[in-house]
């Protein structure tokens, strides 16, 4: 693998509530080389979009890192300044947030949107910028982009505002984009065309891409590596051929058995017993164990271990398959 340009190492999460403490996060650890894509998968409420938006330094004032770090292009960004990051937010790391229609300001036309992302970080002229806002919406193929500069969210569909998140995003040409489910809510079709945008922007400006989805059969069509989350813990890593073929995590291997794909029918289609624990409770260092069907007692009290099973392949579990 190519460089890391960004590193997650030893990552633990809490979030400060009226019920008490929220440990969303724990150890999470994980690099991204440059031109690299990772897909981060997992059921919802997994943490995925918790830890996006740690990487992006937009955590709310009531989380709390006791442990870990988070570095980009050499930079620790827990230590960054508020102003610093915001420097680095929209110019070095950019965001596809998971909702275009909540994410746009619905009062404000989309071209103006995508021109404030570059009046504020590619110090140029407010005409040029227009020039260049009708150049990235343009690039994103949306149709008489002219014309639809002066449009507004409202009037556009769910598609083509999802393609005026992805002009935003790639408007300054960011070292990395963080994409947290870009294709909620969209059909098949859209989603196959949005999803080839984000890669064919991304792999002309030579950018790395971190994709924050539910969906493994996207992931595994469009990725490189596919970390999978459960409970606030990567439980597998691999890269994108070794991890759909051979699955060590008891986890991984239900969660590919639930994946919709070839099955001949949806009986075919397995279920994943139980629901993700209550992450107010002290948890067992295994938080997969209430559903696991090879759980052992030492999970129930032994810190897991990260088992190394080939070149960029880990699991942490006990008694991996």
């Amino acid at each position: 693998m190519s460089a890391a340009l960004l590193t997650v190492e030893d990552l633990v999460l809490d979030f400060r509530t009226r019920s008490g403490m929220v440990h969303v996060l724990d150890g999470i650890s994980l690099s991204l080389g440059r031109g690299e894509i990772l897909g981060v998968v997992g059921e919802s409420g997994s943490g995925k979009s918790v830890l996006a938006y740690a990487m992006m330094g937009l955590l709310d004032p009531a989380a709390q890192i006791p442990r870990g770090g988070i570095r980009f292009a050499g930079r620790d960004m827990l230590t960054e300044s508020e102003r610093s990051l915001a420097e680095t937010r929209g110019r070095e790391i950019a965001m596809i947030f998971q909702s275009p229609r909540t994410a746009l300001n619905p009062i404000r036309r989309i071209g103006a949107q995508v021109q404030d992302v570059l009046l504020r970080h590619a110090n140029i002229s407010k005409k040029e910028a227009r020039r260049r806002a009708i150049e990235a919406l343009a690039r994103v193929r949306i149709p008489d982009p002219e014309r639809r500069f002066d449009a507004y969210p409202f009037e556009l569909s769910g598609g083509l505002c999802q393609r005026v998140m992805i002009a935003m995003a790639m408007a300054c040409d960011p070292y990395l984009l963080i994409a947290d489910e870009p294709t909620t809510g969209l059909d098949v079709t859209t989603q196959a065309v949005v999803m080839d945008l984000i890669r064919e922007q991304v792999r002309s400006a030579n950018a790395s891409v971190v994709l924050i989805t539910h969906d493994l059969a996207l992931a595994g069509e469009y990725c490189d590596r596919i970390a999978v989350m459960h409970a606030g813990h990567i439980v597998e890593i691999g890269t994108t051929e070794t991890l759909l073929s051979t699955p060590r995590h008891p986890y991984t291997t239900r969660l590919i058995g639930a994946t919709p794909g070839g099955h001949a029918r949806i009986e075919d289609l397995a279920s994943i017993p139980g629901s993700l624990p209550d992450l107010r409770r002290d948890l067992p260092p295994c938080r997969f164990i209430e559903r696991c069907d090879r759980r052992l007692e030492r999970c129930a009290v032994e810190k897991l271990p990260s088992v190394n099973l080939g070149p960029d392949h880990r699991v942490r579990c006990w008694n991996p398959l």
